[in-house]
Formats: structure tokens, C-alpha cells, sequence
């Protein structure tokens, strides 16, 4: 056995190889060094002598990528030690690890948008808990603190009074001995039903899957403090199933004409309906789905939204066997508080969103003015853990609001960006007259907004690139005589780090005289829009340097460009 000591740290190894650190602090952070591929390691904490958490941490045995740090503020004064299985004394990591009142973390990295929500750093997925609450949106996501790949599932958290500007909160729930902590919603309880409120401030329940070995169940917590802080129930977990591995994203709302609560579930590859009065015992209704839409993949984060007479139930499916992979279905029928009926055929099949990296969509609770306003993770599973990012990975996709639409007799789904986006636009860049220019510059650094209208005219194939010096490009591309839009990322920048990402979205376009474009570019994300968000194509994309121009072509006869704008977003 060999004993060293760094700072206030005692850092032991026994015969088998076996790490523990053993120390007591003042200060708030044990910063950890990562290394990104490194082997993940069981890491265990105790505070006086009881095991309080266990997480899987890539510590560096080799070299450090970056930093993560692990909050200790609640532990001050008490005599801590960690234990970590598989880490001998050679490893970097045993010789950088530090005690530390800050943690200073880069936002200035290459790839992280300016304008999209990312977390501060770790790893991120779905968008959880949305709810509109005191003036506030609040935003909590699948979030590991102590790692850019996906594991350690817990709630992070922030707020936003503009859906645009986010103020990043503390950690709002970490693993406990249910199990890490999954996907799932939260609301307002108005009518304090579930008998948590104890002051003026109304109380938010939160509702979320925990995933542990033997299974998955659902559980619930909640905050009397505008969300600030959550107590977990007592009694949890409020709902299991057994038999039941994929049981998951619970999705929750008042029925007023019933007054109860409505629980959706994703199952397996079908949806299940619940019901519950308190928010703590829930009541089978029934299921949906079996034999409805895209089953390619199991069924993931459901929602069930209300436009006048009509219901619109989104579903995620993590593996769509195209091009896709990871994608959101929605279906569109009636809901009488028991049963979702759909007014589509079994087999027909409609998207959210045509792009690669647009999943888990679901809405916020109580937002004002009845929008229906959803939100997005912008990656997918086929490579969302190999992205050439640094201290964080995945970024959310635009927050947009839905609509729902009667086209040629069959209902669509509009998705279009919320209204606040609008608020960060500087001024318009000067644009050439198009007669005479095919190339325009974007001097924006890679952040910018662009408007089009473009007349098809004689022209059945025509479109634009975004390019930059280095002839990386994304080409924007309309095909009138398959009636398609496709955006291509195939030469976008780097691609090679996953055999599916140099890939082209295709979305279909409706007969019009011209049509309608809106582009979001983020130093590594585009988002397209067409026609007032009649079909939207959600891509990343990893330049080498920005891309600085817009370069039109046409492949036949030519077209008109009624209107074209370049804004840059601040």
C-alpha cells in the first residue's frame, strides 16, 4: 500500500490498485481532471463514514482533457472520502486533483452557439420539467456534472424570462437509491392537490423516470420556492409496472373537465394514459399506439397538447430507420380525459422536424397566453457522444412555438421560432441587388438569421450554399420536381468523426408560387424553416472557420429572389 498527500488530500492505493481519497475542507469544490475517453470509473462518496452518492466518472489516467468540479458546500467540515476502484497510483489524474473555492470553466469555446442554450459544461440531453411559473420559464435537462458523455443522469436547471437569455441555477435533482434520474415534466399545483404548499408561493411538482438495474418507475418531488429547491415525496416512486424495462418520460397536466391529473407514459413502443387527483396514486386509462406510426425504435418523451377541439400527442423515437435515427412523430385526433383516439391511418407517418438533430420535443406547462411552445435537444444518439466539443456537449434547438394547420384536407403541425428570438436581431446587412450578384458575404463570424423568399419561376432545381474560405459548404436546395427540400451537410466541415453524420435532410415542400425560408446559423448548428414553418430541417455542423458567404445556383432555368435579408443575432 502506498500513501501520498497533495494539499489537504491523503491519497491512498492498496495491493489491488484500488484508489481512496480521504480529506476535510473549507472549500467548495474538489475539481476532478477528465479524460474523455478514458475508462469510466464506479467512484464512490462518503461523508463520515456513510455512502451518501455513487457516480461514474472518467478520471484521467493517462491525460487531462478538462475539468469538472464536484460540490462539496454541503459537506463542509466533515470528513470525506472517496473511493475508486481501478485507479492505480501512475494515474495523472492523482497528481492534478485539487481542493478549490472556484471553478473556472470556458464559454468562449469554438463550436458553443452564442444563442442556443448549452449547459455550462458536462454533458446534456432532453429537455425536462418545462414550466412557466412567477414570470418565469423554468428549463430543467438530463445533465451530467461530471462528464461530456452521457452518464450520471441528473436534473439540470436554469430560468428565463425571455425564452433567449438563460441564467444557469444549481443542480435541481441527483441520483438517489431509486436510481439516476431520467426524463419527465413539471406543473403548477393551482389547487395545492397534492398537499405540498406551505407558504404563498404556489407549489411546482415535478414528475420524472428513475432508471436503476431492475428497472424503471416514476417518481415525484417538489418546490415550495419558485423551484430554487426540491423535496422529494417520501413515498417514492409514486407509479411501477413490473416487467417493464422501458418505462419512462412522464409527461403531466390538469384535465379541468375532470379535474385530475393526466400522466402519458412511453412504454415500450406505445403510449400509456394514467390518472391521479393528489398527483401520489395514479389510475391505468388506457394505451395508444401499438400500431400507429414509426415503431423503428422505442417509443420516448411523450406530450399531449390541446388546439381547440383537436389533441396533438408528440413522440420521440430514439432509432427511425432512415437517415433520421433520432426523430419526433406527432399524431393528431381527440382526447376525452380516458383514450387519445387518431384521425390518421395506422401507417401514416408525420415529423416534427426532417433534420438530423431535432428530438425529445416536448412543451412548457403554463405558458402565457395558451402558446404551445416547445423545445428541443439538438443531437442524435448515433453520434451525439463523439461531437467535436470540448468542455460540453449538446446544445437545444430554438424554442418554437406549434400550430396546427389544415392542408389539402389532412392537418400539419407547424413548428416556427418563438416570437423573442426576434429581440436579439441587429441591424440588417446591406445585400447586393441579386440581378447583378450570385455571392453575397455574411460578416457575422457565423451567428446569424436569414430571410428569403424565393419564385421558383421556370426553375425545378435551384438553391444556395453557406461556404466558407476553406470551400466547406451547406447547401440549402429545393427539388419542385419530386417536391422536396433538402439540406446537405455532406462537405460542412468536420464530419469524419461518425460514419452517419456527412448526411442530407430531405423535407417536403407543398405546391406554391414562391416560397418562404428562415435559416438560423450558430457556429455549429443550422436551423431552416420553411414556409412558415410548414416543415423545418434541424442540422449540426462543424466548420473549420465560419461560414462567410451565400452563394446561389440553379441546376436548370432560373428563379427570382423576392426578398432576401441577413441579419446578425446579438
Amino acid at each position: 500500500m502506498s500513501c501520498n498527500t497533495m494539499q489537504d488530500i491523503s491519497i491512498q492505493t492498496n495491493e489491488n490498485g484500488n484508489t481512496s481519497l480521504q480529506f476535510k475542507t473549507s472549500q467548495r469544490y474538489l475539481l476532478l481532471p477528465i479524460e474523455d475517453t478514458g475508462d469510466e470509473l464506479q467512484t464512490e462518496l462518503f461523508v463520515d463514514d456513510k455512502l451518501v452518492n455513487s457516480y461514474v466518472i472518467r478520471l484521467a489516467k493517462n491525460k487531462i482533457d478538462y475539468w469538472v468540479p464536484l460540490d462539496l458546500s454541503q459537506w463542509q467540515g466533515k470528513a470525506i472520502k472517496i473511493e475508486i476502484p481501478g485507479l492505480n497510483e501512475s494515474a495523472v489524474c492523482l497528481k492534478e486533483i485539487k481542493l478549490s473555492n472556484n471553478f473556472d470553466f470556458d464559454f468562449d469555446e469554438k463550436y458553443r452557439p452564442a444563442y442556443h442554450f448549452t449547459p455550462p459544461y458536462g454533458w446534456m440531453n432532453d429537455p425536462n420539467g418545462m414550466v412557466y411559473y412567477g414570470g418565469e420559464y423554468h428549463l430543467f435537462y438530463q445533465y451530467n456534472p461530471y462528464g461530456t458523455r452521457w452518464q450520471n443522469m441528473s436534473w439540470g436547471h436554469a430560468v428565463s424570462t425571455d425564452l433567449t437569455h438563460w441564467q444557469h441555477l444549481p443542480v435541481a435533482l441527483y441520483p438517489d437509491s431509486l436510481g439516476t434520474i431520467f426524463s419527465g415534466s413539471a406543473v403548477v399545483d393551482e389547487t395545492n392537490s397534492a398537499g405540498f404548499q406551505t407558504g404563498g408561493e404556489k407549489t411546482l411538482l415535478a414528475f420524472y423516470t428513475q432508471a436503476e438495474r431492475g428497472g424503471q418507475w416514476q417518481s415525484l418531488a417538489y418546490s415550495n420556492d419558485k423551484g430554487r429547491t426540491w423535496t422529494k415525496y417520501a413515498g417514492n416512486p409514486v407509479l411501477k409496472k413490473a416487467n417493464t424495462p422501458d418505462f419512462r418520460d412522464p409527461k403531466v397536466f390538469w384535465y379541468a373537465p375532470a379535474n385530475k391529473w393526466i400522466m402519458v407514459l412511453a412504454v415500450g413502443n406505445h403510449a400509456e394514459i394514467y390518472s391521479s387527483a393528489n398527483a401520489k396514486e395514479w389510475t391505468f386509462e388506457s394505451g395508444f399506439g401499438a400500431n400507429y406510426g414509426s415503431h423503428d425504435g422505442v417509443w420516448e418523451c411523450p406530450d399531449l397538447l390541446q388546439f381547440g377541439e383537436k389533441w396533438v400527442l408528440l413522440i420521440s423515437n430514439d432509432r427511425v430507420a432512415n437517415v433520421r435515427h433520432s426523430a419526433t412523430q406527432y399524431f393528431v385526433g381527440s382526447f376525452d380525459g380516458h383514450t387519445f383516439t387518431c384521425d390518421f391511418s395506422p401507417t401514416e407517418q408525420h415529423w416534427l422536424d426532417y433534420g438530423k438533430d431535432h428530438y425529445a420535443t416536448v412543451s412548457w406547462a403554463n405558458a402565457p397566453d395558451d402558446r404551445k411552445i416547445v423545445l428541443a435537444w439538438m443531437s442524435n444518439w448515433q453520434y451525439a457522444n463523439d461531437v467535436p466539443t470540448k468542455n460540453f456537449r449538446s446544445a437545444m434547438a430554438l424554442p418554437r412555438y406549434l400550430t396546427l394547420a389544415q392542408e389539402n384536407g389532412k392537418y400539419l403541425v407547424k413548428s416556427y421560432p418563438v416570437e423573442e428570438i426576434q429581440a436579439r436581431r441587429g441591424k440588417a446587412g446591406n445585400v447586393p441587388d441579386f440581378n447583378t450578384n450570385r455571392i453575397f458575404d455574411v460578416p457575422t463570424n457565423g451567428i446569424f438569421e436569414i430571410l428569403l423568399e424565393i419564385e421558383a419561376q421556370a426553375a425545378q432545381q435551384f438553391g444556395f450554399n453557406l461556404k466558407n474560405s476553406k470551400n466547406e459548404s451547406v447547401e440549402f436546395a429545393f427539388d419542385l420536381q419530386k417536391n422536396e427540400f433538402s439540406v446537405d451537410r455532406a462537405k460542412s466541415g468536420i464530419v469524419n468523426f461518425n460514419a452517419t453524420f456527412a448526411t442530407k435532410s430531405v423535407a417536403p415542400v407543398l405546391a406554391k408560387p414562391a416560397h418562404t425560408l428562415r435559416v438560423f446559423v450558430d457556429k455549429s448548428s443550422v436551423e431552416a424553416f420553411l414556409d412558415g414553418g410548414e416543415a423545418a430541417i434541424t442540422n449540426l455542423v462543424f466548420p473549420n472557420e465560419p461560414y462567410k458567404q451565400i452563394e446561389f445556383f440553379t441546376k436548370d432555368n432560373q428563379f427570382k429572389i423576392n426578398d432576401l435579408k441577413i441579419f446578425k443575432i446579438e
